[in-house]
């Protein structure tokens, strides 16, 4: 049996309109907030992909109105499940813009766990929109993904190895300051930006890196920024081929992290 949802949210972000929706309508925009790796076909009738841990997710762009609105949904499936979603830009004074969200569909029997998911799930992902937008304006980043089991663990069990290997003081809190030394990674000097029982997110100079430990997994998605317009510095690992070898890398310290 499916079941409706909708959740709507709505947040003023420091940014024009024009910013919003190149970062909420584009391929390199999205990927520098949200999740995976994302393509969109700029039209209405065009196709919106999501690409992460080798799931691909498929959705038709159903509105597309530059600087205004933006809406895509998923093919129904067999058991009647489908998501759509839908963005609303409005500019205000001051150079701000709100922008809302609202997330919607069918879900199937297990809808109750997934809808709670989606609805604690969201705000982070704004909060992260918000962080890039602020703290990155002009330039966009490389995504990497990294999974790996809790083999059994609890979640503060894995959430104390986290921390350890981050050199984090428990418990995780935002405005926390950190310098972590990943083993195969250049260090993490930043802050901790987001803090809640299922994830936190580190903001440094050239990213944002978000570790995820819930339903027995433990996931890691990470944004990693290339060098300012005109200027030096950057993530390490997102030159020519780099994505690739961040990738594997974060994945071998997941890995040891949990060991």
């Amino acid at each position: 049996m499916t079941h409706p949802f909708e959740i709507e949210l709505e947040t003023s972000l420091p940014a024009s309109p024009e910013q919003v929706w190149e970062a909420i309508a584009t391929g390199p925009g999205i990927d520098s907030w949200f999740m995976g790796r994302n393509e969109l076909d700029p039209r209405e009738g065009g196709t919106a992909v999501m690409e992460t841990g080798g799931h691909r997710a498929e959705a038709v762009v159903t509105a597309y109105e530059p600087g205004k609105r933006l809406a895509t949904r998923t093919a129904t499936g067999e058991d009647g499940r489908f998501m759509a979603f839908e963005y609303l830009i409005e500019g205000r004074d001051g150079g701000a813009t709100v922008l809302r969200v609202v997330h919607s569909g069918l879900l199937g029997d297990d809808w109750q766990d997934e809808y709670d998911a989606l609805r604690r799930g969201w705000p982070f992902h704004l909060h992260t929109l918000r962080e890039y937008l602020t703290h990155f304006p002009g330039r966009t980043a490389v995504p990497v993904f990294a999974a790996a089991p809790a083999a059994g663990r609890t979640e503060p069990e894995v959430r104390a190895l986290l921390a350890r290997a981050l050199s984090l003081p428990l418990p995780v809190a935002a405005g926390t300051r950190v310098h972590g030394e990943p083993a195969g990674l250049p260090p993490l000097d930043g802050e901790v930006v987001w803090a809640d029982d299922e994830r936190f997110e580190v903001r440094t100079a050239d990213g944002l890196y978000t570790f995820h430990h819930g339903s027995g997994l433990v996931l890691m998605f990470h944004h990693l920024f290339g060098p300012t317009p005109g200027g030096a510095g950057g993530g390490a690992g997102t030159g020519a081929g780099g994505e690739a070898e961040a990738e594997a890398a974060w994945q071998r310290w997941l890995t040891g992290a949990l060991a």
